[in-house]
Parts: C-alpha cells; structure tokens; sequence
C-alpha cells in the first residue's frame, strides 16, 4: 500500500510537471508564431529599414539622408574624401560646408583648442565634388578680440569676417558667449553703415549658418543674457541684407536668401511674387532649391513643396523684394512656446523696400510639415509671425486657411518673419486588451483571495492564530491590486485616438501654443497609476511584514512578540507605502507642475503606470525610486528570511516542536511553497524579463505571468484549502448537496459509500492527509494547548 501511495504521488507531479511544461512551452511557440506573422505583414506593407542606407531614415514614403549622402536610397555620396593640404588635414566633409582642420591652434594661445584653417567642399559647375583652397586663421584672434576690433570703423571686415567663419566652424563646440560675439560681429558686417563688400557679407552668411548647428540650450542662454539684443538685431539686419541681391541667392545648409528685382513696368500695380522651397534628400538646404516667380496668380505647390510664400502687393510701387528661409528657429528664442522635438521648424521671412507708413503687402503661405508620421500625429497649428518689439511670437493680423491639398496655409495682412507653429500628439501604440490567459488568471486570484478573507476573518476565533491579521490584510492589498488592474491598467485615451487629419484641425483658434507636443491629459488614468502603485507597494509591504511575523514566531520562539505589534505593522503597512506615493507625486508635480503634460513624467500614456525612464533619465525615475528599489529591498529581506525558515524549520526535524516530528518530503515541499507564495519569491521573476534576448524574455514572461497572476488563487488553496477547518465545513456541504441532489434523501448506505470514496480520495494526497483528518467524528478544533510557534507552523 505504501508503495502503490508513493508511486500515485510521483505520478501526480510529474503530470502537473507535465502539463505546466507543455503549457508555457505551447504559450511561447504560439508568441513566436505571431511575432513571425506580425513581421511578415509588416514587411509586406511597409518598406524595410533596410531599404534606406548610410544612415537614412524611412519617412512618409521616400528615404530622409543624412547630408553625407543622396539618392533614392541614399548611396550616393555627398561629401569629399578625406584630405591633406598645406601641412593641414581635414576628415570628411559634406557638400556645401566647412570642414575644419584637425590641427587646432595651441594652448598658449588666445584661439586655444580652435581649429587653424577650414577648408570648402562644394560641386564645380560641371556638378562634380571638388574641394577648395585651405583658409587658414590666425590663433591670436578670438571671437572676444575680434568684438572688440569690429567697433573700429577702419577695421579689416573681411579679415574679420573669415576669422569668424573659422572660429565658428566646429558648432559642437560653441558656447553661449561664443554665439553672443558671433552675432554682434557678423551684425556689424551685415549693418548698412560699415559698407562691408558682398564677399564679407557671403562669409558672414556661412557663420550665420554654422551658428545655427550648435546646441539650441547655449541659445537658450545666449538669449537669456541681460540686455542681449544681437539676435534680434541680426534678424532685422538679415530682412535688410535680403533686398540687396538682386535677383541672385545665397544658399546654405541652415538658411537661404533670395531677392527679386522689378522693372518699372512690373512696379506699377498690383504684384504677385511667389516664392518657394523644394524638398531635398536630406534636412539641410541645397543650392537650386529656392525658386522665385513674378507676375503669378497664385500659390501652386506640388508634391515636391516643402514651403511656399505669395507675397501680394496691390498697392506697391516696390522695386524689390527678399526672402530669407532659416532652417530652424535658433535665432527665434521664445518666451511662450518650447520646442522639445526635433522636427525641422522652418522660418521664414518676406520684405519689400517700401517704407513702414506705406506698407500695404499681404502674404499667404503654405507648408508641408516634416515630421515621423508612423510616431506623432498632427494636433494642431498656429499662424504667427516674430514681433521684434516684444521678441516673441505672434498672431496679430495672421490667420489659419484651410486648405484640400494636405498643407498647412496662413494668411497675414503685414509682411516680416514668419512661421508655423505645429503641435503634434505622439501616435503611442496602446497594448491591445488583457489576453484570456491574463484575464482568466487574475479572475482565480480575484476569487481565491475574496474566499481567503472571507474564511480568515469567520474562522479566526476557532483557529486561534495570530497568522491571520498579516495574512488578511495581505490578501485585501492584492485583491484591491487586481481588480485596478483589470479594469484601470487601460488607458481611456486609447478609445479617442484619431489619423491625425489636417480636417480634423480647429481653424478658428489660431493662439501661440506652449509646446510643440501635446497630450490629452487624464487624470483618471493617474488616479489609477498612483492606486496601482500604492496597492502594490503595500502588497509587498505586508508580504515582508508576514516575513518578519514568521520570523519572529518560527525563529525567535522563545521571545515574545513586541508590544503592541498589530498596531505597528499596520501602520507600517498601510502608511509607508501612501507615504512613498504621496512624496512620488508631490516632487514630480512640484518640479513640472506648470507643465499641463506634467502626468507623463509620472506615469505612462499607454498604460495606467508608472512612466519607463529614458536612457539618460534613469537616475532621476520614480519608478526607479518609488518602486523598482524598495520592492528589490523587500524582496531580498524575503529570500533570505523564506531560507532562514527553510532550513531551520521546515526542512528540519527539531523533537522539541510537535508539529515537526515524521513530516513527510511531500509535506515539506509543500509548506515550502506556501511560505513562498505569501512572500511573494515569485516576483523574481521580474528580474529574468530584462533579458536583451526577446525569445527568452517572451518565456520568462509568460511564466512570471502564469504565476504571479494565480497569487491569490495559490494562497487559496495553500493556506485556505489546506486547513482542517475549511475541509470539515466542505465535507458538510458536498453531503448536503448529495442529500439534496437526491428526491428524498440518500439512505446511509449512499452515505457511506460517498464518504469511503471521499475518503479514499483524500488518503491518495498524502499533503492533504497528512496535515489533517477529513472525514474524523472527533472535534475539529485545534489543540489550545498548542504554542504560538506550533500554530504558525501548523498555519502554514
């Protein structure tokens, strides 16, 4: 018999072995094959990001190159080779720029760490790549010394202005005070009064345009500085210097002006001129791109149209006009709107030579915005134009045209810097629905954990054990936990996601916005984040705490338990964690409380929980702080406390506790796992999903989540099924439906037949068996006489 039992039991395992292997072993064949399914679609109905090459990115259908590089696939190179000339040397240079000399000037020097010359690449008129001579510079010169040479009328400004180009051809390396002398030395150039010649105008349009690569917070500052004026005062200077080109252009990578002459036929009358920017391989600006047209009806953009401006002048006696495109809004430091993304903010700027008191040119404008439509949407956009006098943006005399061609248009009524300010909203991927594995495991837990509460508290006089307060509260923080989490973790914005058409924009409201990107805000979803992350915190929080209660029962047997130690441990469960989250939200509310979009710096957009840090912002995460480092303390605690108990008393025989002599292996293997599941060792799992490798991560996934979401339902049947109490009130019940299920009553042979085959059943599971007597006519209370370390154990 005894044999035939153990056989049973090695049976048993090594199905339920079995089955669980097969079970997540199926769960991850099945993962892989909608993986490879989804990746087939995708690939069916996008291009690969292979397609684009050197460094392209795939952008609303063609490849976006870098400017080292052209053509449909970008494999056509855009740059000159590495070189050697005149003992200096120079590493790759794009098309259209400066490239500086490796050899800077040295450290005794005022232009210390500076480059000594720069040198041109630039396409011959035959089209083809050449470089040009070497410019060499002088390394006692600096910007600082060179601000303060430009103030005599009789300096050098075309000495001056290479030396600037120079100093100003690593942007990386720019400063704010660097920025602040570049602009006040190239104003000087472009200022009317100095008489400086084209060619020192043309060099300071090439350090305008290096300035605009560096860093938009050395911008940020340089416009920040008391009484700082350069930048506005460059940008009326540039307006001025676009009338003085004839009908010539000076094009490169970050701004391009371009100036049409009139006869004094076309002068009379009303006069159209259109001017526009096509769309190149790359982000930067290329010679040939800008066009101007007189005499046009109208605006005309074609696929091609990056930006298009018509300027009107019906009234004007105008004999020229300019335009100047910046590639970005550098020079443009608002005080109301911040620009977080990278997308190109284009700038652009239309001027006659008629006089302020006669001004009677309108513009309209259309725009093609630029930007990553697989990740952000469209939300909105406003029509504004620079106010000097203020030096900010705005909207008066400008307003928003809807248009049927996809682009964006405006019309102002005035002529000067204008631009389009687009909001976008980031297109989040929302997960789709709890799957039915997630969903069907938490309704177990949700269900075991209520009848475990429900038991605990009915039960607790008859059991005599002070077990049950750690264990109650415990449950009741994991039954709340799983019910948010079922019905909260989704998102209610994911339901009011739209395609992001420009229809769909509000024309009417045509106000400055304060961010270039935008999110619906939710406070529910909040709400929800910080009841997740305060029900969770105290679910690991009583889990140590039973940790700490069994110790002290288990391990400390002969010292009582501290006074008042109830009352301690529930403030401590349910008051640090509330604590944790209040201070959470307090600091991230205080540092970005002025930001409508300050919830995302708490929680995430996708789900209802605690935001995932960027790669340079893990330091400073809540969830790093808040949730991630106490929950490793816990869990640590809880390990070497579950081994410490381990060992020295579940899987050790001591004669002086009764409840420990002739335990059975299976007995210990099982009193093991119940200890386990209440302290929550499965949560480590956790940890093996940070694997890089997202076949096994898929794996361990599944597997943290068949366990972890079954919680409630194992402390059900560990501390709950297991108990002598629950199973005498069962066998009561099962007899009560069999009685019932029969049209009178079943005789008292059925009877006994149904409780020899109960209890057949039951000495077949020897766990059971073993820990209780099922079907015993004596009394089912337990031993009074028991000791407090004796009822631990015994609850376990």
């Amino acid at each position: 018999m005894a044999s035939c039992r153990a056989w049973n039991i090695r049976v048993l395992v090594a199905v339920v072995c079995g089955l669980l292997t097969g079970i997540i072993l199926g769960l991850g064949i099945w993962r892989i094959v909608i993986r490879i399914q989804r990746g087939i679609s995708a690939t069916s109905s996008s291009t690969p990001t292979e397609f684009c090459r050197n460094g392209g990115t795939w952008e609303n259908g063609r490849c976006v190159c870098t400017e080292e590089w052209k053509g449909l696939r970008c494999t056509i190179a855009n740059f000159c080779e590495k070189s050697t000339y005149m003992g200096f040397t120079f590493a790759r240079i794009p098309v259209g720029r400066y490239g500086p000399s490796l050899q800077t000037c040295g450290k005794g020097t005022p232009n210390a760490g500076n480059p000594m010359a720069v040198r041109l690449c630039n396409l011959s008129p035959y089209g083809e790549i050449e470089l040009q001579n070497v410019t060499i510079g002088n390394c006692n010169e600096n910007l600082e010394t060179l601000e303060e040479q430009v103030k005599d009328v009789t300096a050098p400004l075309n000495n001056i202005s290479s030396e600037v180009q120079i100093l100003t051809s690593d942007a990386n390396k720019l400063t704010a005070e660097n920025i602040s002398s570049a602009t006040r030395v190239v104003g000087q150039i472009f200022n009317t009064s100095r008489n400086a010649s084209p060619e020192a105008k043309k060099i300071a349009i090439v350090t305008v345009s290096q300035l605009l690569d560096a860093s938009g917070d050395a911008f940020q500052e340089a416009a920040a500085t008391a009484n700082n004026d350069a930048l506005t005062t460059l940008i009326e200077q540039m307006e001025t210097y676009s009338l003085s080109l004839g009908n010539e252009s000076v094009v490169e990578p970050n701004i391009a002006i371009q100036s049409a002459n009139f006869s004094s036929k076309d002068a009379v009358g009303p006069l159209n001129v259109r001017f526009s920017v096509q769309k190149g391989a790359s982000s930067s600006l290329l010679s040939g791109s800008t066009f101007i047209h007189t005499n046009v009806d109208g605006l005309n953009p074609d696929g091609q149209t990056e930006l298009q401006v018509l300027l009107n002048m019906t009234k004007s006696n105008s004999k020229a006009c300019g335009f100047v495109v910046y590639q970005n809004d550098k020079l443009f430091q608002s005080k109301t709107f911040t620009a977080k993304s990278n997308f190109s903010q284009k700038i652009i700027s239309s001027k006659t030579d008629e006089n302020e008191q006669d001004q009677s040119a309108s513009v309209d404008m259309v725009f093609s915005p630029r930007y990553n439509q697989r990740e952000f949407q469209l939300y909105s956009y406003a029509c504004v134009y620079w106010n000097l006098s203020t030096r900010d943006w705005d909207t008066y005399g400008c307003q928003k045209h809807k248009g049927t061609d996809g682009f964006l248009r405006c019309h102002c009524n005035h002529t000067t810097n204008f631009a389009v300010l687009m909001t976008f909203k980031k297109d989040y991927q929302y997960p789709e629905s709890l799957d039915v594995f997630s969903n069907v495991g938490c309704a177990l837990s949700i269900t075991g954990l209520a009848l475990t509460i429900v038991f605990q508290i009915v039960t607790r006089k008859v059991r005599k054990t002070s077990v049950t307060w750690v264990l109650v509260n415990l449950c009741i923080s994991m039954l709340i936990f799983n019910l948010l989490f079922v019905f909260g973790i989704e998102n209610s914005n994911k339901n009011k996601t739209s395609d992001g058409d420009i229809h769909d924009i509000d024309f009417k409201n045509n106000d400055v916005p304060q961010t270039d990107t935008i999110n619906i805000p939710n406070p529910t979803c909040t709400a929800i984040a910080a009841l997740l992350h305060y029900f969770l915190l105290v679910t690991f929080t009583w889990s140590a705490l039973n940790a700490a209660q069994l110790y002290f029962l288990l391990i400390r047997t002969m010292k009582p338990l501290p006074r008042h130690f109830i009352l301690f441990i529930s403030l401590i469960g349910w008051g640090v964690p509330a604590i944790v989250v209040a201070i959470t939200v307090g600091v991230i509310y205080s540092q970005n409380g002025k930001n409508p979009q300050w919830e995302l710096d708490y929680r995430q957009e996708t789900i209802c929980w605690l935001a995932i840090p960027e790669p340079d912002g893990v330091i400073k995460s809540p969830l790093l702080w808040s949730f991630i480092v106490p929950v490793t303390i816990i869990l640590i605690s809880n390990v070497v406390i579950f081994i410490t108990i381990s060992i020295k008393v579940l899987w050790k025989n001591n004669q002086n506790l009764t409840s420990t002599k002739k335990v059975s292996s299976m007995r210990k293997i099982v009193s093991t796992l119940s200890v386990a599941v209440v302290f929550g060792i499965t949560w480590i799992l956790a940890y093996l999903m940070l694997v890089n490798d997202d076949s096994i991560r898929i794996i361990f996934s599944y597997i943290f989540c068949l366990f972890n979401t079954t919680q409630g339902l194992q402390i059900f049947f560990l501390h709950t099924v297991r108990t002598k109490i629950f199973q005498t009130e069962a066998s009561k019940v099962l007899t009560l439906l069999s009685s019932i299920g029969g049209k009178k009553s079943l005789s008292s042979v059925t009877r006994l037949r149904l409780r020899i085959r109960m209890y057949n059943f039951l000495r077949s599971l020897p766990t059971l068996h073993e820990h209780f007597r099922l079907l015993e006519t004596s009394p089912s209370t337990e031993d009074i006489t028991l000791s407090e370390s004796d009822k631990a154990k015994q609850s376990i």
